[in-house]
């Protein structure tokens, strides 16, 4: 981890958007490229009359909870995406989902919270507890590339299982987040996000 923290110490993570904004995207961005999951988003914003820069804009859940499952189908949304995206936004809209209250609650209450919301897993809520809630001791054991991580770093690139990843992260806590974010700049230098 010395090495990492040297070769990678000046990058910073940056907190993303609002709550339900982030959690869309990821929904829309769930098992397709970047570039489908923008064109779709764009699309999106479009149909709710938000402007188009794709970035900055926040999408309000009133605004996505009565839109018609067909429209939202034609911005090219597969119909198990509408289903994510309306229970998610009928989530934030009825007030079963504690925006205000995430600040004060501990992790696993936040991702019990959170994967009640179909299309939410517990991988979703973690990427969502580090990039928008900037939590400094998540561990994504179902994350691929910090297991890759772990692999390459740690055990010369020899298969890692679940228990081993946990025993060399518990050396990290309670900054595990940090040590899985080290970890992903060692696989890509240049941070993407969630």
């Amino acid at each position: 981890m010395r090495k990492l923290i040297a070769d990678f110490g000046l990058a910073r993570l940056h907190s993303r958007r609002d709550a339900f904004t982030t959690l869309a995207r990821s929904i829309v961005g769930q098992q397709v490229s970047v570039k489908a999951a923008q064109t779709a988003w764009i699309k999106l914003l479009a149909l709710l009359e938000l402007p188009n820069d794709g970035v900055s804009v926040l999408l309000p859940a009133s605004s996505l909870v009565s839109v018609p499952a067909d429209k939202l189908r034609g911005v090219g949304l597969s119909a198990r995406k509408v289903e994510y995206l309306s229970d998610l936004a009928r989530h934030f809209v009825d007030g079963r989902v504690h925006v205000d209250q995430w600040v004060d609650m501990g992790d696993e209450a936040i991702i019990d919270e959170l994967v009640a919301i179909r299309g939410i897993s517990r991988w979703t809520a973690e990427m969502f507890l580090i990039f928008h809630l900037m939590r400094a001791n998540v561990l994504p054991l179902d994350d691929l590339g910090l297991i890759k991580g772990i692999s390459i770093n740690y055990f010369s690139g020899e298969p890692v299982s679940r228990a081993e990843a946990r025993e060399i992260a518990d050396a990290w806590a309670p900054y595990r987040t940090v040590g899985t974010w080290y970890l992903w700049r060692s696989l890509d230098p240049l941070p993407t996000g969630a």
